[in-house]
């Protein structure tokens, strides 16, 4: 199978990064110490190609009202232009087809951010609503084609600056923004550009969109003013540690997203109807999502080991890691709902049980340890 490639393929060998196949798409894991990378997002500034994933804009007289029954949060919430919510979209049986951000650009101009791994599923599932609602909107996946965006993340306490040095242009509009907030940034070296205060490491930093024929060049210019590019071996650690979900490991069509302590996403209270509701309703929260830390030496936390409460009952492991962080192996899991913070577990490792604390997540934010 021919892997996919995003346009910042030759830049990640051309550093001599290590590629894999992630997804079906060719992607750079690292680019020499994996450890370096995750450090230097969490004391200075990292860059990740985040141009698998997929800018999907939906235009029309009323795309509010679709999104309004499409997602679980309520983009009612959105009211200013540039503001920005996450939520889950999911099927009629509460299950989460994909977790996304929604950007409001005006009243018939939403951009949504989805999966890379679902961004077909979620684009027909899209158009297949429309239709089905008679919403008369155009609903156009931004990743191929001659109008391709690209999206390459810099994050880390030093982000904001680095970005403002390569792109001036940007600092006037995001100087004073917010985070989940997004502005559109024309006339710089790069074209117009999408620059948007969201991440997923838990540091400060922007998500950028430009066109995909820019991207190499914003890229190089990023590289040359001291960001370090970082792969996916860092993304991930840095994401658990902020505890932070990752689709298809931690939630997928099959989990109620009220057990992947995701509730803070889901508006119930409000009278509106979306796809899923009846089923959030009927099922309730069956299990809570907690952060593990092991106590004991031998082993490592990985997803699927099992998880034994003190009364014997069972959860499980969604994803687990070596915090370089904390110097701690950490994880993420799907636990009863008897289980309390504070309580000691036992993880099934191999042939044996290891105690681990359960804690709040996240456990690291802002450069900050915030447990014990």
């Amino acid at each position: 199978m021919t892997l996919k490639a995003t346009p910042l393929n030759a830049a990640h060998r051309a550093l001599g990064a290590r590629m894999v196949d992630f997804g079906g798409w060719d992607m750079p894991v690292n680019y020499g110490s994996q450890i370096e990378e995750h450090h230097a997002v969490r004391s200075d500034v990292g860059m990740f190609d985040v141009a698998h994933m997929c800018v999907v804009d939906i235009k029309g007289a009323d795309v509010r009202g679709f999104l309004r029954r499409l997602l679980a949060n309520n983009v009612d919430k959105l009211q200013v232009s540039g503001k920005a919510l996450y939520s889950c979209m999911l099927n009629p049986e509460g299950g989460v087809i994909d977790d996304l951000i929604v950007y409001f650009l005006s009243e018939d101009w939403f951009r949504l951010v989805v999966n890379a791994g679902t961004a077909e599923k979620d684009v027909a599932w899209m158009k297949a609503k429309s239709d089905e609602w008679n919403a008369g909107l155009s609903i156009t996946q931004r990743r191929d084609g001659t109008d391709a965006m690209a999206l390459i993340a810099v994050q880390g306490p030093n982000a904001r600056a680095k970005v403002w040095q390569v792109i001036p242009q940007a600092q006037a509009a995001t100087a004073e923004m917010k985070p989940f907030n997004v502005a559109l940034v024309k006339d710089t070296a790069f074209g117009e550009a999408m620059v948007a205060r969201t991440g997923y490491t838990g540091e400060d930093g922007f998500e950028i969109g430009v066109a995909a024929t820019q991207a190499e060049a914003l890229w190089n210019a990023l590289a040359a003013a001291g960001v370090k590019p970082a792969g996916l071996g860092a993304r991930d650690t840095l994401r658990l540690e902020a505890g932070m979900n990752l689709y298809g490991q931690d939630m997928d069509e099959s989990v109620n997203p009220l057990d992947a302590g995701l509730a803070w996403t889901i508006d119930l209270v409000a009278e509106r109807d979306f796809v899923g509701k009846a089923a959030l309703q009927a099922k309730g929260q069956n299990a809570q999502f907690v952060g593990l830390i092991l106590r004991e030496k031998g082993g490592v936390l990985r997803a699927h080991q099992k998880v034994i409460a003190a009364n014997g009952e069972t959860g499980e492991i969604t994803s687990g890691t070596f915090s370089p962080t904390m110097q701690q192996a950490i994880a993420l899991a799907r636990v009863p709902k008897s289980v309390q913070v504070g309580d000691t577990v036992h993880v099934e490792i191999r042939d044996k049980k290891l105690a681990a604390t359960v804690v709040k997540l996240p456990f690291v934010r802002n450069g900050k340890i915030l447990v014990a």
